[in-house]
């Protein structure tokens, strides 16, 4: 099974260049693990064409790491994959303070890729006030 074909391919983010000096593609699963990414990073209203568009993680900047925070950020991360990702089926998103940075967040999702049903992790950090 293909699953480049099942589960798509675009320019590699961040974007690069590979050593043949072209522009890097990603496809399947890395493909759909960077699409992740660039949802959840981008802010709203960031993207003329579509400015409903990102999960806007960024409004957590200044909130207070507290469980009540963490928990907010769960829920954008979710309702946002759910909107904006249809080739994956999110199963949980847990997000724990950072032992290492008082400020800072772990998400933590765990998906599924509806294609293949393969079950994926990804993480990313969240900052946050502290």
């Amino acid at each position: 099974m293909d699953t480049g074909k099942l589960l798509g391919r675009g320019i590699s983010f961040p974007p690069r260049v590979g050593p043949d000096g072209r522009v890097q593609w990603s496809e399947g699963e890395r493909n759909v693990r960077e699409s992740i990414q660039i949802i959840l990073t981008t802010e709203r209203r960031e993207r003329l064409l579509l400015p409903e568009f990102g999960g806007s993680l960024g409004q957590f900047l200044f909130e207070p790491n507290i469980v009540t925070t963490r928990h907010r950020i769960a829920e954008r991360i979710t309702r946002e994959l759910a909107q904006w990702e249809p080739r994956i089926t999110v199963e949980s998103v847990s997000v724990e303070e950072d032992p290492a940075d008082a400020r800072g967040a772990i998400a933590t999702i765990t998906y599924r890729l509806v294609a293949t049903q393969a079950r994926e992790r990804v993480s990313l950090s969240v900052t946050l006030a502290g």
